[in-house]
């Protein structure tokens, strides 16, 4: 019994093709390597960075009998994500699971930001999730049959001082989804978010963060975990899967006693965004 069980895991993605942004490192790169792991027919790492594309595509092939698509592109250029979206369609006609993971943030009061960091975040973690749904899902609706997979975080629910851009993005990221969600409704095509508290990547290695990496960072996820959610995610009708699951309590109190918990969040992040910077 057993056995079959892990058999059919190992095969539930049999057969899909997947598009993971962000798909170079941190939790990007471990979903690539768990839809591989799960069968998947076709998998499309879509970045920036040329070699490590192309380290995590010598891995899988090395590995997994998954075909593998790398595909250079900035998600935070429209024009870019229009010629992608147009190429892979011509080439594979559909794509079955879409991943919008690509995101990063900056440490910063809003006064001390230009307009340009708070529109990069912005472009890239949010225009860029809608550049890609926009791109696949006329496709999706035309076949019934497709799943978007949205990353976003727990700052969809909770804001964080030092973070204001990045927060929005995220809020913004949930608030789209959560209305496609409804708009999707009988067509065969399913949209969820997956908000992990903080994940151990490279969104602290950001010179924003320099000498002020959060004392917090010790009780952060590995990406396991998340790409462990995504891959729950691509087949689930739910809307937003928090993880950890215990998390949603702290979520469903802020947004039930705001008064109480608000001021709490408030301080401790004005207290870790106020912390000295170290001297060497």
């Amino acid at each position: 019994m057993n056995i079959k069980n892990k058999s059919s895991n190992r095969n539930k993605f049999k057969g899909k093709v997947v598009l993971i942004t962000g798909a170079s490192s941190g939790i990007g790169r471990q979903t690539a390597i768990d839809f591989a792991r799960n069968g998947a027919k076709t998998i499309i790492l879509v970045a920036r960075s040329k070699s490590k594309l192309e380290d995590l595509e010598k891995y899988l092939k090395i590995n997994f009998p998954s075909k593998i698509v790398v595909y250079l592109c900035d998600i935070s250029k429209k024009v870019e994500v229009v010629k992608m979206g147009r190429e892979l369609l011509e080439k594979l006609g559909f794509i079955d699971i879409l991943v919008n993971n690509a995101g990063f943030g900056l440490l910063g009061r809003v006064q001390d930001q230009s307009i340009e960091d708070i529109e990069s975040i912005t472009f890239t973690n949010y225009m860029g999730m809608i550049y890609c749904t926009k791109l696949f899902l006329d496709s999706m609706i035309s076949r019934r049959s497709g799943h978007i997979v949205n990353v976003a975080s727990v700052a969809a629910s909770f804001g964080v001082a030092g973070l204001a851009a990045y927060c929005a993005s995220k809020y913004a990221m949930l608030g789209f989804s959560e209305s496609l969600h409804h708009e999707l409704h009988g067509t065969g095509v399913g949209i969820t978010v997956v908000s992990p508290i903080g994940v151990k990547t490279d969104f602290f290695s950001n010179a924003s963060f320099k000498d002020r990496v959060p004392n917090y960072t010790g009780f952060m996820l590995k990406p396991e975990k998340v790409s462990e959610s995504i891959l729950a995610a691509a087949n689930s009708h739910r809307l937003e899967i928090i993880v950890p699951f215990y998390v949603r309590m702290g979520v469903w109190l802020k947004h039930t006693m705001p008064y109480i918990i608000n001021p709490m969040v408030g301080a401790i992040f004005r207290r870790q965004l106020n912390k000295p910077k170290e001297t060497p």
